[in-house]
């Protein structure tokens, strides 16, 4: 079974990949589609069976993949309580995923290339969260990064989607090159990479140090540190976040499925089952909590401002990954994992809403050109508010559960962590945010009156446009009037908006129940009175951790924080965007300067374009030009065959056709022999 799971993406990847062209793009579709739709099927009764049944687990060896001196590495398939969870969200998430590809991309030539890469990325990333060994790990994580790379510039003929594509390939080998160091030092430390070789080694390194840039290091805390460098670049963490919103470049279904539940939740399962080996290194915990708070809090603040529906819930995205982290950094990793499990639907719900929206719109993703819709797609906006609803926070949807336990579980943390009241606060302020922007994307395109967007020149009622603020970024522009087609249907503009087929609105609707239900239905498997049974011994959390335990136990007015934070952002949203229109535009006046700030995502790009991409392109050129150009070229093959060209020309000048020309240098030629030979007799 766990092999069907594993193999049926790569079965459909190379059936649409390389048959596509002759097999048609109906049939491209189905069987791509068709074989997600068995995976998760079959990841649903591995998760019964190993999760909720009496199976601990098991690992079956495909065969031996290297043996190299002392490193010998199987490819063997791990299946417990961790890996059933994360098969149930990729598998699920991507099956809806390609179904409702069918309806959006209808209209694009290039579906079966398209379905092909989707079901590599699926692939990759089971391969990853089945990985048994850290070698097979690296593996699925360096695939996602590589289908990622060809999802997001799927529509190559865009420079946009391009430069995108390239900006998240980048900025996650650099977070891949901390990942790959990591691996190498644990090897050194424990001589295998099998996590449970690697487990057992573990305890005998606690209080370990070794010797790097003259400094006794902990041994632990470096690995456990560079390891998480690999998860900060692929969960898009603080630092490393940039290529994030740039990927919306994407059609909107890779970024339902990148984005929402799978490849940038790589980092977060990463930590989890690495947890044995972070237990033992509570410095980084507190970084990992620190690095996770203050993503919740940078991202929930610039999607204030966001324009664009795609960008505002990819900032959501980043937001969200920092609570997970939050958990993980306090101890709470069935939380965090938790989380990831109740994200998952709820984020997939919001971003293959807006894809319904976007259609509906003839591709259109600036809301200030929306307004009105909900008359017009009824079903969609339903779903969109159920998501909104998760996201938020609001009591017994999925959000609300794991969310709060975030919340709950930091203050309980708070007494021995010295982190963990900052990511409290920053999490309960992250939360009155969230609410904010997630309803300010439903009132601007739900309510109000609807604009036309081939005509609309000015809004009026919402923030002021880049144009309006002088000094705000051209780029911004550009990106706030973004297109998610690569094909272009401006013509389409003065259509009337329309409800999406039923092939895209069925996935919404599976998505909306998992929205509404997952957390309570699972909450007391995940951090409940269940919570042994279930996991098994997957997580591990040391004798001194008990977090799961005492953030049941924290104060009324903890709990309540969040929830009335919610309750406020809502209400704020309703009056700027509602009960007052043209009160956020009003305010940015008042602050330009921070309003040019958060929408230009606190300048990051701007910083790392001057410190890192300029100086890289500068290096670039001067090796190219006069390097490459001036001196290997210059003295090597160009300068060698300029020399000969040279020679070539003078001898053509000494044969001028003329007798007596030959007849001279003859006669200089017998002249320099007898001078030779009496110079050499007078010796």
């Amino acid at each position: 079974m766990i092999y069907a799971i594993v193999f049926l993406p790569l079965v459909g990847f190379l059936i649409a990949g390389a048959l596509g062209p002759w097999i048609g793009v109906r049939a491209s579709e189905l069987v791509t589609t068709g074989f997600l739709m068995i995976c998760a099927v079959l990841s649903w009764v591995v998760f019964f069976d190993v999760a909720l049944g009496h199976n601990h687990g098991y690992a079956p060896i495909i065969g031996n993949w290297m043996t190299v001196g002392d490193l010998k590495v199987d490819w063997a398939l791990r299946v417990d309580t961790l890996t059933a969870v994360m098969l149930v969200v990729v598998n699920t998430v991507s099956s809806l995923v390609h179904l409702y590809s069918i309806g959006y991309m209808h209209e694009d030539p290039d579906r079966p290339r398209f379905f092909a890469y989707l079901s590599l990325f699926t692939f990759a990333m089971l391969m990853l969260v089945t990985a048994d060994n850290l070698v097979q790990m690296f593996f699925g994580w360096e695939g996602v990064g590589l289908a990622s790379y060809l999802l997001i510039g799927f529509w190559y003929q865009k420079p946009s989607a391009n430069a995108a594509a390239i900006k998240a390939f980048v900025v996650n080998r650099v977070g891949d090159f901390g990942f790959a160091l990591g691996i190498f030092l644990v090897f050194q430390l424990t001589k295998s990479l099998g996590f449970e070789e690697v487990f057992a080694a573990v305890p005998g390194l606690a209080g370990k140090t070794i010797h790097v840039f003259g400094m006794d290091v902990d041994a632990l805390t470096l690995a456990t540190f560079l390891l998480f460098i690999g998860a900060m670049g692929k969960s898009a963490q603080f630092l490393l976040h940039t290529w994030l919103p740039d990927a919306m470049e994407g059609p909107t279904p890779v970024s339902a499925l990148i984005h929402a539940a799978t490849m940038v939740t790589a980092g977060v399962f990463m930590v989890a089952r690495l947890s044995p080996i972070f237990e033992y290194a509570p410095a980084t915990l507190e970084f990992v909590t620190l690095v996770g708070a203050v993503t919740a809090i940078f991202a929930a603040t610039v999607g204030l401002v966001q324009n664009d529906i795609k960008r505002v819930i990819a900032y959501s995205t980043c937001s969200q990954l920092g609570y997970m982290f939050v958990a993980e950094g306090v101890g709470a990793y069935s939380i965090g994992v938790y989380h990831l499990f109740t994200h998952a639907f709820f984020k997939a719900l919001l971003f293959l809403g807006a894809g319904s929206v976007i259609h509906a719109m003839h591709h259109e993703q600036d809301m200030r050109n929306m307004g009105g819709l909900r008359k017009d797609i009824p079903f969609t906006f339903a779903m969109m508010i159920i998501g909104t609803l998760a996201l938020t926070g609001f009591p017994f949807t999925a959000g609300f559960y794991s969310k709060d336990a975030i919340i709950e579980a930091a203050y309980a943390a708070s007494e021995h962590h010295h982190i963990a009241m900052f990511a409290f606060v920053a999490t309960v302020a992250a939360a009155g945010l969230t609410s904010f922007y997630s309803w300010r994307l439903v009132f601007m395109t739900f309510f109000g009156a609807r604009k036309d967007s081939a005509v609309q020149t000015d809004h009026a009622d919402e923030e002021p446009t880049a144009q309006e603020l002088a000094h705000a970024d051209a780029d911004q522009t550009h990106q706030d009037h973004s297109h998610d087609h690569g094909h272009g249907h401006d013509d389409h503009g003065h259509h009337a908006p329309h409800e999406s087929p039923i092939v895209m609105l069925a996935p919404l609707a599976v998505l909306g129940l998992g929205a509404l239900g997952a957390g309570i239905v699972f909450g007391k498997y995940f951090i409940g009175h269940d919570y042994d049974e279930f996991w098994k011994g997957s997580l591990f959390t040391g004798r001194d951790n008990h977090i799961i335990h005492k953030f049941h136990d924290v104060a009324l007015g903890v709990g309540l924080a969040p929830t009335v934070v919610m309750a406020l952002g809502f209400v704020v949203a309703l009056y700027f965007y509602v009960l007052k229109p043209g009160t956020a535009q009003a305010l940015a006046r008042t602050f330009p300067r921070l309003y040019r700030f958060l929408l230009n995502k606190w300048y990051f790009d701007e910083l790392y374009d001057f410190l890192f991409v300029r100086p890289a392109f500068a290096l670039g050129r001067m090796f190219w030009k006069g390097g490459d150009g001036a001196i290997i070229d210059g003295l090597g093959p160009d300068g060698v065959a300029a020399r000969v060209a040279d020679g070539a020309k003078l001898a053509v000048r000494l044969q001028t056709g003329y007798v007596y020309h030959y007849a001279f240098a003859m006669l200089i030629g017998v002249a320099a022999v007898v001078t030779y030979f009496i110079a050499g007799g007078l010796r």
